[in-house]
């Protein structure tokens, strides 16, 4: 499956560098600190990628932003949205259509079973 590309969009460094690790045992992984660098590196990569994790709120281009252009450019790329954010994450979310919410902190079993169903 290390065939599988990954982008992970997140401002803190510690949850991309976890995320990373985790899923760099089966995926190739790639990263971003905030959204405008992840839709940057989505746009150099021209095999693309198979799957989009980001955060939601981040500094210069928000996490919704990113889904909204992932969609649009990629529109067979699956996002899964990561927030820890406010009271009703859920609704935030819902505006940009992500394939999956995650809140945080979620487990990294979460993630895999997203991760998993979405590249299958």
């Amino acid at each position: 499956m290390k065939n599988k590309r990954i982008l992970i969009i997140d401002d803190n460094e510690h949850i991309v560098t976890a995320l990373k690790v985790f899923l760099e045992r089966k995926y190739e992984i790639f990263t971003a600190s905030n959204g405008a660098d992840g839709l940057a590196a989505m746009d150099r990569n021209e095999n693309g990628m198979d799957l989009v994790i980001t955060d939601l709120v981040m500094p210069y281009v928000s996490g919704i932003d990113v889904i909204s252009t992932v969609k649009k450019k990629y529109p067979n790329t699956p996002v899964i949205a990561m927030t820890g954010w406010g009271e009703h994450p859920a609704a935030m979310a819902t505006e940009a259509h992500p394939n999956r919410l995650l809140v945080k902190p979620f487990g990294l079993e979460a993630l895999d079973g997203c991760v998993t169903e979405l590249l299958s």
